[in-house]
């Protein structure tokens, strides 16, 4: 450090008020740039650790009939896409819903849990609605002849399939999609 004529130590210069800026504006955009690599993070880890596979989205337009000529649907069971204008009711059902119409269900925030038994499965069926049954809404268990495996989950854009009941990842896909709703808004 230099020193003043009696052989004392200068005090250093203070910063300039353009050098005090400067300074405050690096911190500033540290701080941000730090701030967003977190929020970044966990928002990765967050879809990332999602249940199920993303799907993409066909969009949610309306038809009033099922027969009505539309977009084939990219998944089986579908995920989103043309659907009727009306719901299936809340719950467990003894008959497959029409892919039309629980497109419509999934569009209002709903989880379809789907079985498919070539040969009678009374066990699974019943375990399967235990587990439904513990949702008062937005949950729809119903058979659905042709699947590929035993039990398909199905909610907007996302889909799960396995053959053997599992009722933590059951719940987990539930918890995930239940009550999310995807209409476009605009």
């Amino acid at each position: 450090m230099a020193q003043d004529p009696i052989g004392r130590q200068a005090r250093p210069k203070p910063p300039s008020r353009a050098q005090r800026r400067r300074r405050q504006w690096a911190l500033g955009i540290g701080i941000v740039a730090a701030a967003a690599a977190v929020v970044g993070y966990f928002t990765y880890r967050a879809v990332a650790d999602l249940p199920g596979t993303l799907m993409p989205d066909l969009g949610n337009l309306h038809i009033q009939t099922p027969e009505e000529p539309h977009t084939p649907y990219n998944s089986e069971p579908p995920t989103s896409g043309p659907h009727l204008p009306y719901l299936a009711p809340w719950g467990t059902h003894t008959e497959t819903i029409t892919k039309e119409l629980q497109v419509h269900n999934l569009e209002d925030g709903g989880v379809m849990v789907q079985y498919n038994c070539p040969s009678a499965c009374p066990d699974v069926v019943e375990k399967l609605k235990a587990i439904v049954q513990g949702y008062p809404d937005r949950v729809i268990l119903a058979p659905y002849p042709g699947m590929k495996t035993r039990i398909a989950l199905t909610a907007w854009t996302r889909i799960d399939t396995f053959d053997q009941v599992d009722e933590s990842r059951i719940k987990g896909f539930i918890k995930a999609y239940r009550g999310i709703d995807h209409h476009k808004k605009g």
